[in-house]
This record gives C-alpha cells, structure tokens and sequence, in this order.
C-alpha cells in the first residue's frame, strides 16, 4: 500500500488538489486559445476521456480575453498558463479563471510577481510555481554549473518564500525536466521540505512511443514512493491521448481504480489468430464504454491452450486458435467460434454487461 504525505489542500475551482484527496490529472491544450469554439471542443474532449482540469496557453492580450468565455463555459476547471509577461497573468484573473502557472524562471522582478499576488488574493486563486530545468535563471545556471536538483529546489523555495512573504499560501509547485533522473531528484528534495502540493510530469518527454516511457518511469516510480498530488503526461500531439496513459499509471499502481481493464497476451509462436488487431479493436470499444458501477475486466489471448486459464480473472475473453476461437466468461469457455466471429461476440458480451452494470442503471 503506497502511503502519501498529506499536502495542504488547494481548490482549483471544483477540483481540490492535495490534502489527501485522489490524485488529480490535467492536460494542457495545444489549440490557440484566441479560437475558443475550437479550444471548448478540445476541452470537453478531454474531459470526456477522464481529464479533471486543463490548463491553457495565454500569449497575448486575445488570448488572455478569450478565457472569460472558456472559463465561464468549461466543464473543467481553467489554469491561466502565463510566460514573461506578468500583465497578462492580472488580465487573466480578470477573466476569472481558476488557477494560474508561472515560471519563475521568466515572469520577472519582485515586484511583477507581488503584482499578480495582488490580483489573485481577492479570489483566492491559487498559483502554481513551475519551475523547468530548461529556463532556470541565469544565476542559479551559473551556480551550479548547468541546470541541476539543486538549483530547481532553489529555484522553487525562493519563490515560494516570496509568496509567502506576500501572506500568500494557494501554492502548488512543479520541478519538471525532460531528464527523468534530473526530474526525479528535483521532486525527492523538495517533497521533505515542503508541504505544498506537487504537481508531477515529465516536461518535452516527447511522441508517444517516447513520451508514455518516461513518463510512466518518472510519475510512477514518485507516485509509488507517495510523492505528488496531480499529474500531467506530456506527448507530442493530441492531448486527449495523454489521458488513457495518466489514469492507467494511477491504475497500476492502485490510486485509481478505472472502469474498464484490458489484459492482452504479448503473442508467441502459437499464435494463430491477427491478435493484435483484435485487441486494438477491442481497446477502442472499451474506450467508448460509460461509466460502469463496478470493474470490468476483459482479455483478448492468442492462445486456446492457455489463454482462458491466463486470464481466469477477467469478466470477458477471447482465445485465439487456427481459424478458430474461444470465447470465455469468468475463466470458463462458453462458445467455440470461427475466427471471423470471435470480435462480434465479445462486444455482445460487454454490451450486455454494460447494459446490466452502467450508472443508473
């Protein structure tokens, strides 16, 4: 059982950050946020695949006008991500977001970030201080010889100290890297001397291929020794497929229980059967599924030997023989089929299991 240290709570909006509550996932939209038709539509995207707050680029004056009605629309709670000019982060609150993220790195001198504390106390908006190996401030890179641990910890505790000098405490904190160790270190030294809430990610971890390892390497392996609060996965592209990766690295490790499992056998030389298409199939149904009142298991194995044994535990399965299949309940075969069939007769098994176990149902 991974024990969390519990952080201070923060709100961002309906959704409370720390404090002990389940971990949170976010994305980042990469629509520009001056279009808002196509910004709310990549939000609601993403809120329909399991993301429970977004976080969007303001650039320019446009854009930080745009969020009032993104922000005042959204079924997500909207972080103002602001870079180098701390006027737009004002303007943002103005438009009444829910949360903002600064680099201290480029926001610029005291009295800008004492600015923006001005702005957000009255809403009691909370900032999140994004500290990046890749934009540390000059005096620290030349402190420490290049970007290290040590100068992102720095980096963070002098900014927090500078909120908190402004009696200002709605803080969560990042020390991102695209360097999974460098990533690693960073958050172990600030998580024992701090108890504000972690925000964890992997920053330019890169395409998906990439991205999905070193992300699961370093969120997981701080989310399994009890470290962070709210996570982001960073892929290259389409945001909505950092989700389906956030959630399955809180399943795996037991912080999140999700509706839908698919188990799949690696396939071996007694496979006989296009597996992969099958399971690929599959996955993109289980994607579609709504809300389930309890678990649900499936598999899809290559093997008629072995696979309903292998996959005893799932609700529903498939095992792939020469030409034919079987089609398993329970880790019990109820139909051998032809080939051509087995896809067809799992999905009527799942959609008579969703019929019976949906919400509301």
């Amino acid at each position: 059982m991974i024990q969390r240290k519990t952080t201070k709570p923060v709100q961002v909006g309906s959704v409370t950050v720390g404090g002990g509550t389940p971990i949170v996932v976010q994305s980042m939209t990469n629509t520009d946020t001056r279009d808002i038709t196509g910004t709310l539509a990549q939000i609601r995207s993403l809120a329909e695949a399991g993301c429970e707050i977004v976080r969007l680029a303001v650039l320019d004056g446009d854009a930080a006008r745009a969020l009032k009605e993104i922000a005042a629309v959204s079924p997500l709670p909207v972080i103002a991500d602001i870079h180098f000019d701390y006027r737009l982060a004002i303007q943002a609150v103005e438009q009444g977001i829910h949360g903002l993220r600064i680099n201290p790195g480029n926001i610029g001198a005291r009295w800008k970030v004492q600015e923006v504390v001005c702005a957000v106390r009255e809403q009691q908006i909370p900032i999140r201080i994004g500290v990046n190996a890749g934009s540390l401030d000059k005096e620290l890179l030349e402190k420490y010889s290049g970007p290290t641990a040590a100068g992102m910890v720095e980096s963070a505790l002098g900014h927090i100290r500078l909120l908190e000098d402004e009696g200002y405490d709605k803080i969560k904190v990042s020390l991102k890297a695209s360097s999974v160790p460098l990533m690693l270190e960073a958050y172990r030294k600030i998580h024992g001397v701090i108890d504000y809430p972690l925000h964890l990610g992997v920053t330019e971890a890169g395409t998906v291929r990439s991205g999905v390892v070193k992300s699961a390497i370093g969120i997981g392996t701080l989310l399994a020794e009890g470290i962070g609060d709210t996570i982001r996965v960073s892929l290259t592209g389409d945001p909505v497929q950092e989700i389906p990766v956030a959630l399955e690295i809180l399943r795996v490790l037991g912080l999140r229980q999700r509706s839908v499992e698919l188990i799949s056998c690696p396939t071996c030389g007694r496979t006989q059967v296009d597996l992969a298409v099958l399971a690929e199939k599959v996955e993109e149904r289980l994607a579609q599924l709504p809300p389930l009142d309890k678990p649900l298991k499936v598999a899809v194995m290559g093997c008629a030997v072995n696979g309903p044994g292998e996959a005893r535990e799932a609700d529903y399965g498939i095992a792939g023989g020469k030409g034919t299949g079987l089609l398993f309940r329970k880790g019990e075969i109820v139909a051998s089929l032809p080939e051509d069939e087995l896809l067809a007769a799992l999905l009527h098994e799942i959609e008579e299991h969703v019929r019976e176990h949906g919400k509301g149902n």
